[in-house]
């Protein structure tokens, strides 16, 4: 606004503007060194979070007793058994490892790393859902916390209201979660073109920095602080209570036990069982009088799974599976879906920074616009001390088992394979550039979860149906109408080619091609927009669903029928909340 008795000149005004921008696109040369600083610092990390309740299960008692069990140490899990030991004795078992001492986890360079290693000891679980899209599950103490590109955005008002949840206690509780693990992002020069991009592609206003999920363009918090040192949930259990606090890495919960109590005709939960890596039986029951209850917070498909291995769930899958029927659930594992993303990459002429999503542009018509950058799809070429050659070519790479140039029934691990050599084979400048992706809102498509078997290290069969409802797709098709608006914008000119031309010369973009999608798309592509967008799915990690609160969980999440067993994580929303889901996760578990 101008000062009063001067008008501002359109000069000026642009001046500010550009001045403004500037400011918040800087990024400081200590988040160039966070690679360098290598092995010290990550063993300083591991001291830091030695934490001594923290313990392997094969040390773990074969009887104890706990005033609350909680199945799941992941971004719910973790704030969940933080909070709960303030006042009371707690057990946190989980399947997986610890995060700490793993690059892969910690490390922004090694992202993509974590979800391209598929052996036994990966904290990602690789599944292939019934659609044929290649997808991720956590295994490690911190969840999805530690496999996700890290952004951080609250669920919108309207969000709040319609789960029926207590404003002020949302609001306390993303603030504790915000004050011990997020920072603000330093913003590279390719995300501000993509910022700049959005908002001349009409997606506005600018909202600037904030946590807010409202319409326009912004940029938000992150889990990765200035040094590229990823943050996770397992970090939240420095404010628990170490001795109420009780942590059991490598336990693998097999069943919940229920009995009947005198006087109700409901089945009460009362323990669990879980097994080390030796196979031995360990039992947790939880200890009379007072407040005790079974926890789940398993994830989308973890707690679903463990209900319908316990006996709660659909009695023709459960007696298909010789389990007896505790409780006919019939909604249990119903309503699981997955926000189907699309993806395309835009090769760029000049080299460009690693960044994972740090803005997000917010539609008015149900669609969200990221980006993800980087030198060598993610190992950045100016880092001492780092591989030259890059092994899982970023998070949208067969690697990583996301190949959206097939349909999903055609993307078969031989196909992958095939891809990875001859990416391995191109020049180092076809993977200059970055992705650009749009995640659509909801999603109204909605799938299952059925058992494969009674083993409950085994991934369970899962259905997302993905664009089986129409406005799923029209959604997808205006996202990337916009992308295709964002790449040609002027504020994004510097990181695209002229011309086909230009690309040509620099690499075989025709070989390229073959495994990214790639914006401008090749001519012999012409392909409608609807079908495109089903060609051409894949996923982001952000599935949910299968205990939603009504048919499953009432308002308190506590599961409908039996007494003693909440579940409290994303099996419980009907949709995505945000743009990105970790920070109303972690609300949640708080």
């Amino acid at each position: 606004m101008a000062a009063p008795g001067h008008r501002g000149s359109p000069v000026a005004v642009l001046t500010v503007a550009a001045i403004l921008l500037v400011s918040l696109c800087l990024r400081p040369a200590a988040a160039q060194q966070g690679e360098d600083k290598g092995g010290e610092e990550e063993t300083q990390r591991q001291q830091r979070y030695n934490f001594r309740f923290v313990r392997h299960a094969r040390d773990a008692p074969l009887v104890s007793h706990f005033n609350y069990i909680v199945v799941g140490g992941g971004t719910a899990g973790c704030p969940l058994a933080a909070t709960l030991s303030e006042h009371s004795r707690v057990l946190l078992l989980e399947r997986g490892g610890y995060p700490y001492g793993n690059r892969n986890v910690s490390s922004e360079y090694h992202f993509a790393d974590a979800l391209a290693d598929t052996s036994p000891r990966s904290p990602a679980q690789r599944f292939v859902s019934e659609d044929g899209v290649v997808n991720a599950r956590a295994r490690v103490l911190g969840g999805g916390s530690c496999l996700n590109a890290g952004f951080y955005t609250r669920a919108s008002g309207e969000y709040v209201r319609a789960a029926g949840w207590d404003a002020r206690l949302v609001n306390a509780s993303y603030r504790w979660v915000e004050k011990e693990l997020v920072f603000r992002p330093d913003v590279p020069k390719w995300q501000c073109a993509l910022r700049e991009g959005l908002l001349q592609a009409g997606v506005t206003p600018d909202n600037g920095y904030t946590f807010d999920h409202v319409p326009g363009t912004k940029i938000g918090g992150t889990i990765f602080d200035s040094t590229g040192r990823r943050h996770t949930a397992a970090d939240f259990l420095r404010a628990a209570n170490p001795r109420r606090l009780t942590v059991f890495l490598h336990a693998t919960v097999s069943q919940i036990l229920f009995r009947h109590r005198e006087g109700s005709a409901k089945p009460v939960a009362y323990g669990v069982v879980f097994a080390d890596p030796m196979g031995v039986q360990h039992r947790v029951y939880l200890r009379g009088g007072g407040k005790s209850e079974v926890i789940l917070a398993a994830g989308t498909l973890g707690s679903p799974q463990l209900l319908m291995l316990s006996g709660v769930g659909p009695r023709g899958q459960l007696e298909k599976h010789g389990i007896r029927a505790v409780m006919d659930h019939p909604m249990v594992g119903q309503g699981v879906a997955d926000n189907p993303m699309n993806s395309v990459f835009v090769p760029s002429p000049v080299p460009v920074t690693l960044s994972l999503v740090q803005i997000v542009g917010v539609t008015r018509f149900g669609s969200f616009i990221e980006g993800v950058s980087g030198s060598q799809f993610g190992i950045p070429l100016h880092a001492r001390g780092v591989r030259r050659r890059s092994h899982t070519f970023g998070m949208f790479s067969p690697m990583t088992g996301q190949l959206g140039t097939l349909p999903p029934s055609e993307r078969t691990p031989e196909a992958m394979r095939r891809a990875a050599d001859v990416m391995r084979g191109l020049d180092r400048r076809a993977f200059r550039g970055g992705f650009i992706l749009e995640k659509i809102l909801g999603p109204l498509s909605t799938g299952h979860i059925e058992l494969r078997s009674t083993d409950p290290r085994a991934n369970p069969a899962v259905t997302f149906n993905y664009f089986k409802d129409p406005k799923d797709v029209e959604r997808c098709v205006r996202g990337i109408e916009t992308i295709e608006r964002v790449v040609r914008s002027r504020a994004f000119s510097r990181f695209t080619y002229a011309n086909a031309t230009a690309m040509d010369a620099a690499f075989d973009r025709a070989k390229l091609a073959n495994f990214l999608n790639l914006l401008p798309r090749h001519p012999r592509d012409t392909r409608p927009l609807q079908q495109y967008c089903r060609d051409t799915v894949m996923t982001i990690w952000h599935y949910h669903g299968g205990c939603h609160v009504g048919p499953v969980v009432d308002q308190d999440y506590q599961v409908i029928g039996v007494e003693g067993l909440r579940v409290v994580d994303s099996s419980t929303f009907k949709y995505s909340p945000g743009t990105n889901p970790q920070a109303t996760v972690m609300m949640l578990g708080r």
